[in-house]
Parts: C-alpha cells; sequence; structure tokens
C-alpha cells in the first residue's frame, strides 16, 4: 500500500465508543411510547456499522417500515440531545493524533449513522478544525461506499484510504476501490485488510512516519 494522500476514517469502534448513550436513546423512546421493549448495550453493539435500515429490522421485526422510521426519528432526536451532554468513550489518542495526522494528511468521516450525529461527535471531542468533511448514511441513505466515492470526487482524493473497525468496513472500501485498514479494539473483526493496528496511537505513529 502506498502512502496515502487522505485518510477517510469510520466513527462508531474506531474514533469512538457512544454505545451506551445510543442505547439509552433507543430505551428512553421505547419507555416513552410504552413499548415493552428494552435495548441491552451488547445487543446494539453487535450492530454498530449497520445501514439503518437493516438496524431497524432488527431491532423492531415486528414493525412496517413507516412505524420503524417513526420511532427511529424520535430515537435520533433523543440522541441529538443526550450526545452533548453524555457524549462516549473516546479512544486512547484520537484527539491527538487527529490533531497530528491533520497536519500531513486530508481527514475525513463517513459513517452508517444519522444526520447530524457525526457533526455532534466533532463537537463534543473538539476535533472539528481536523476534519475537512463528513458524510452520514442519513444524510441520503446511501451505502459506505457510495459515501467515500462522493468525497473522492468531491475533493479530487488521489491516494485515500479508509479506517474502520468491522467486516463491513472492509467490503465497502473495497467496492469503493481503495485500500482498507483495520483496527482492531472496536467493535468487529476481519482478516480482509490491507494493514492493522491494535491501537489509534499505533495507527497514528505508523503514519506520521511515511
Amino acid at each position: 500500500m502506498q502512502k496515502p494522500d487522505s485518510i477517510i476514517f469510520d466513527m462508531d469502534g474506531t474514533l469512538w465508543d457512544a454505545v451506551d448513550t445510543y442505547a439509552g436513546s433507543w430505551n428512553f423512546v421505547f419507555k416513552q411510547l410504552g413499548i415493552d421493549r428494552t435495548m441491552p448495550r451488547d445487543e446494539l453493539a453487535k450492530m454498530v456499522g449497520w445501514e439503518g435500515k437493516k438496524v431497524l429490522e432488527a431491532i423492531m421485526p415486528g414493525y412496517d417500515e413507516e412505524t420503524r422510521q417513526s420511532i427511529y426519528a424520535k430515537v435520533t432526536e433523543i440522541r441529538k440531545e443526550l450526545l452533548p451532554q453524555n457524549g462516549g468513550i473516546l479512544y486512547d489518542g484520537v484527539k491527538d493524533g487527529l490533531k497530528e495526522l491533520a497536519e500531513k494528511y486530508r481527514l475525513f468521516i463517513v459513517s452508517n449513522c444519522a444526520k447530524g450525529i457525526i457533526r455532534l461527535f466533532m463537537d463534543w471531542a473538539g476535533i472539528n478544525e481536523h476534519i475537512i468533511d463528513e458524510i452520514a448514511y442519513g444524510t441520503n441513505f446511501m451505502p459506505k461506499h457510495h459515501n467515500i466515492k462522493l468525497l473522492i470526487d468531491r475533493y479530487d482524493l488521489k491516494d485515500p484510504i479508509y479506517v474502520g473497525d468491522t467486516e463491513g468496513d472492509g467490503e465497502q472500501s473495497r467496492l469503493a476501490g481503495i485500500p482498507f485498514v483495520f483496527v482492531s479494539y472496536g467493535f468487529g473483526a476481519t482478516d480482509d485488510h490491507d494493514m492493522k493496528f491494535d491501537s489509534f496511537t499505533g495507527f497514528t505513529e505508523y503514519f506520521l512516519s511515511l
């Protein structure tokens, strides 16, 4: 793999862990609507990185699509209220690492989350100045490979890489035609990667050395 000119990051499981806050938003709405359902952290963690439609099918299999979307809209609104207050767990080395990497690479984020969530994360983490742009699944309801290509075309990226923590991230990177860098500390596992790192600090040190 040659030296990249840009780095596109996944968010959940790569830069932070906000599953407790995400689960809390589901449980708040379930209680509010009188739905006899609880979303445990472990169950939701297995779905991190999935596209929205697949998540809704798994969480609410007995509901039609219109009802699912209506409930999810409420969950998203509550989530937007909770995230600035509760945030999540920023992985070791992420804040300083992004600052250092931004001096050498153009940095972006592509995530399978609702519209507006990436920006809330960036505000909470204090990393806005280091990220050039971001695209969430909820912006256009398109898969990651499509949104990765949008960034490539929009910013004329020549040699980007995608950094993520799941097998799906690897698949989407292949579909986008770019190298995939796997970080093993997140929510998934895969052997289909071009490079692998066990910590964000290790990732940062390597790419700063190129």
